[in-house]
Formats: C-alpha cells, structure tokens, sequence
C-alpha cells in the first residue's frame, strides 16, 4: 500500500485538501487553475469529503455545486490516467459496497425490475432529447459516420453483418431497450424478432411504434425467455447481469440457440475483474450494475461457446457520449420544469465523465461473436 494510500484510509482532516491537491497535481490539473480540465471550489469542505467519501463523495459534491470544472470531460481523462480515482476508491466507504455485492444477488429476477425504473423509466422526453431517432442507448459506430443517427445505424448493420442475418431468421434480443436493433433487423434484414426487456417506457415505445413489424415484445426478465432462434443478441445488457449471473446468461444462451446458431454480445467493460460499480454510479445512475472484464465473460463461457470475434469499440464511446451530452445540455430549457437544476448537473456529470472514462481508456466496448464447437465460424469484420 502507497503512503497517500495510507493517508487517505487514515483520514486526517486537516491535512485534506494537501493532500488532493497533491493528487490532482500529479495529474497535472491544478486547483484553481486557467486551463479547460482545472478546477475550482466553490466549497473548502469538498476535501474532507472527497477522502471520507471518495468518488461517491466527488460526484455528490458536484451535483452539490461544491466544485466545477470548464471541460469535465477533460478533468475526468486526466484524472483517470492519473490514477486519481483509484486512490479515492481505496478507503473504508467502498466495503459495504463490496461486502453488499459479495453476499447478494444485486442482480436477481426481483431487483431487475426496480432497477430500470430508477434510469431506464425516468422519462421519455429526456431520452428522445439526448438520443438519434431509434432511441439507441448503446456505444454508437463512427468510422465514416458524421452524425449520431449515421453512427448509429452503422452500428446496428454491423451487428446483423456479424450475425450473418438473412431474411426470415428468428431473431431473440435480450435486453432489448427502445427496439432500435430489433426494428432495424426487421426492417433492413427481414427478421422476426423476440424482444425482452424489464422497462414499462420501452414496451410502450416499441408498441406504439413499431406495430407494423414482426417484432413480439415482452415485459419481463431477460431469464424468462423461452422459444428457439437462429440468433441471439444482448447490446447492453450485460452491464446489468452481474458477476453472479455470467455463467447463467450463456447456458441460457445456449438453450435458446438453434444448432448452426450465432450469439453476440455488446457490452461495456472494465479492465480488471470487480464485483461492484462505482458508488456514485450504483447510486444515481445505474442501481445494482456491474462492469464485466473480458476474462470474466469468456471464463463464464467456456464449454459453451466459441468467441469468434471480440471487437473493441470503446474510443467510440467517447463520442458517443459527447454528442448525447450536446443534444441533452442544448435541449435542457424544456426539460428544466420537469427535472429540476440538481438533476441537470448530475447527469452532465454522468455523461461528461463517462465520456472521460473511455478517453482514457479505463474503460471498453467489446462486441463479442459466439458460435458453439461443430458450427462454421460466421462471417464477421474480418470478412
């Protein structure tokens, strides 16, 4: 253990705000300073409460108004390849959270269902300003793409090219959002598709708009999923799966799978194997997720399937993030009535350090294609 590690566990109040200066410091962002990733506090508890709190602590105060930053999105890059939030997490606050994870199901059948109406119910007017017109909510495609509805449908035929979908191809999308897959996979490719997900908005979007297509929706967990298909596909889902659940994900897998089948996986990832979200996160954003690592899921995998193809998109998810972070801040006069200031800097704080996060490089976007032992390997990227 480092010597400022020992320092943050030890807490001594008065000697907080040396020592985060002297944090920030050796990521060359300087407290008080001229430059877009500086910062400035508005608030001289914020240390204190940095080192009792850490990165909960860190977002809270910012949604507080405790401290700001010109280009959060740059603050967060610098930071995390400072290794900043690393030390943070390293104090006593972080181990209910892991105890909490180690002992339960943070991820059962029962919680699913609360868990999305703490972010994926919060409203639909929101998502329809800050996302394209397919209301997809995933890592969009930019090589080539210039704006977010064309990054976006780059990225949904690069799923059915990696699939191999043809016309008439029995399709499960689990996890399935507003339906942007499915309706693009039923429009573009001719599919039928089985679509799951725990959201009473996204039901309703999917009914109201996609009627006309052969997409069956249902409400309910993605493990009450029955029937046979040709394919299957979860695009962020597996954020929400929880360590607990990888290995059940793909036997459920691969009972739904036709022979000759191919399942895909898009997820966000973490670059080193955890039981937990952070706190901040957990609590505001995405309640009881966890980020997979690339070894958990093929760990989880293996006996099963065959990865055929991993595909790391993750520096597109910077851009991403940047365009819906735009479109949310540019369409914030008429959401301001219904979600109130707090909720304005707690999601530009979601989103723009997010956005930091995969500029560093701290975290990933594997799309990871799946066969089992006996099926040819599919087309995928690679040609």
């Amino acid at each position: 253990m480092s010597a400022t590690q020992k320092l943050i566990q030890s807490f001594d109040p008065r000697r907080a705000g040396e020592l985060c200066r002297e944090l920030l410091a050796r990521a060359d962002i300087v407290v008080g300073g001229d430059r877009p990733w500086d910062v400035h506090v508005h608030d001289e508890r914020l240390w204190g409460r940095l080192l009792r709190d850490g990165t909960l602590g860190a977002g809270e105060a910012f949604v507080d108004g405790w401290w700001d930053t010109p280009a959060l999105d740059q603050f967060v890059d610098r930071a995390q390849r400072g290794n900043v939030a690393d030390a943070l997490l390293d104090n006593w606050m972080i181990v209910p959270h892991l105890l909490r994870a180690r002992v339960l199901n943070l991820q059962s059948v029962r919680r699913s269902f609360g868990s999305a109406q703490r972010h994926y119910d919060v409203g639909n007017d929101l998502y329809e300003a800050m996302l394209d017109a397919r209301m997809l909510y995933t890592c969009a495609y930019w090589p080539g793409a210039t704006t977010l509805e064309e990054a976006q449908d780059a990225k949904l035929d690069l799923v059915c090219r990696k699939l191999g979908l043809q016309p008439g191809m029995r399709v499960l999308d689990l996890g399935c959002g507003w339906g942007g897959f499915s309706a693009f996979a039923a429009e573009r490719y001719g599919c039928t598709l089985a679509s799951y997900t725990v959201s009473h908005e996204q039901v309703k979007w999917i009914r109201d708009r996609y009627a006309h297509l052969p997409i069956e929706v249902h409400l309910d967990d993605y493990r009450k999923a029955t029937g046979t298909y040709d394919a299957v596909v979860s695009i962020g889902l597996m954020e929400h799966v929880g360590p607990k659940n990888y290995r059940g994900y793909f036997e459920l897998v691969d009972r739904l799978l036709a022979p000759g089948g191919v399942a895909f996986v898009h997820t966000i990832a973490s670059n080193a194997a955890r039981r937990t979200m952070d706190p901040w996160f957990d609590k505001y954003i995405f309640p009881n997720s966890c980020l997979p690592s690339l070894g958990l899921l093929v760990t989880a995998m293996e006996g099963l399937f065959i990865p055929e193809d991993v595909h790391n998109i993750g520096e597109d998810y910077d851009t991403t993030l940047m365009h819906w972070w735009r479109r949310f801040d540019a369409a914030w006069p008429s959401l301001r009535a219904r979600y109130g200031e707090p909720f304005h800097r707690m999601w530009k704080f979601y989103l723009l350090s997010s956005a930091g996060a995969f500029r560093a490089r701290s975290q990933q976007l594997f799309q990871i294609v799946m066969t089992r032992t006996g099926t040819p390997a599919p087309k995928t990227r690679r040609g």
